[in-house]
């Protein structure tokens, strides 16, 4: 069997430089599985890992790709047989272990997933970590009693893929959705996608010393973090939700309680890469199911592995809009 893998090396001099390679199958042991990748996705982390960040990779050489689908190919657990359909996502994958950019991917079995009935390989990958995490989001909302009687939604970070997919997700299930993006010209793709609304990131993205606004939003799904989650927790309505699961605003939230005290809002984190697999199993199956979205083909820019390299510096650049999906060898 030949293992094509998109490879990070890391020179003398300290630099990263990625090849694709043939490498050899890995081995698996007690409790692992080797899974025969069909899909993969891209996800900012892994264009972080392609560069050496420290903070999410330190062993090179090194496969970038936290997540992947495809089938059992060698099952060393009682829960996996040959052939099963799987995923991955989150947990080390792609981080410090091996990732998905490769034809043979070896996985502990605590981190697989049995891929759900009604949704394709493509499809799930074309969520991936991203459409994981704004499933994860959209529970919390749900779950926290909000309806689409309830208000207005505000997403931010509204072009990029847990945006894109959370707007769609929320329009399907009938919420009105305000959006949140620097990208002016894409104004026209979020309402596509569903948008009733989009406010320019400038407009939005400003100091503002009161410690309240006005109220608005019944919810928010952030994606960004910084200031523009600051404000929008000022402008959420009593007893309102806030989700947060990004930073690339910044890691720094300035804000003060009087909308928690006052008005009842709660601020939940999102983790989608240590939560329980129980949990990521239950967002899954709804992806597949309730959450399952028509305008995928919308968010998708299919590339294959040879296309990584320049992928990565788009979504490094902030140049991306919507999703990447890798195809890995034909399907299943």
């Amino acid at each position: 069997m030949i293992n094509n893998a998109f490879v990070v090396n890391k020179t003398q001099e300290g630099k990263f430089v990625s090849t694709i390679e043939q490498t050899c199958v890995p081995d698996i042991e007690e409790n692992e599985l080797l899974i025969k990748a069909t899909y993969s996705s891209l996800n900012f982390k892994d264009a972080l890992s392609s560069i050496g960040n420290p903070g999410v990779t330190r062993k090179f050489p090194h496969i970038t790709g936290i997540d992947v689908a495809g089938t059992v190919q060698e099952s060393n657990s009682p829960d996996f047989v040959k052939g099963d359909e799987v995923l991955v996502t989150g947990y080390d994958m792609g981080m410090n272990s091996d990732g998905g950019h490769q034809s043979f991917v070896r996985a502990p079995a605590s981190w697989v997933i049995k891929k759900p009935s009604n949704i394709t390989d493509r499809e799930i990958m074309t969520y991936g970590t991203a459409g994981l995490t704004a499933g994860l989001s959209i529970n919390e909302l749900l779950n926290n009693g909000l309806t689409p009687e309830s208000g207005e939604i505000l997403v931010t970070g509204a072009t990029g893929g847990v945006g894109s997919i959370a707007i769609s997700i929320l329009s399907k299930l009938g919420f009105d959705v305000v959006a949140i993006s620097g990208k002016e010209d894409k104004i026209a793709f979020l309402k596509e996608l569903g948008v009733k609304e989009v406010i320019l990131r400038k407009d939005f993205d400003v100091e503002n010393k009161k410690p309240m606004g006005k109220e608005r939003f019944a919810g928010v799904v952030d994606t960004v973090g910084g200031n523009i989650l600051a404000e929008a927790l000022k402008a959420i309505k009593y007893d309102g939700v806030a989700t947060c699961c990004g930073l690339n605003s910044s890691f720094e939230l300035n804000t003060n309680v009087f909308p928690f005290i006052l008005r009842g809002v709660r601020l939940i984190g999102i983790d989608s890469v240590e939560c329980k697999i129980e949990k990521k199993l239950a967002v899954w199956n709804k992806l597949a199911n309730e959450f399952k979205i028509t305008t995928l083909d919308n968010l998708t820019n299919e590339i294959k592995l040879e296309n990584l390299a320049e992928a990565y510096k788009e979504l490094l650049d902030g140049r991306v809009v919507g999703r990447y999906l890798v195809k890995i060898t034909k399907d299943n």
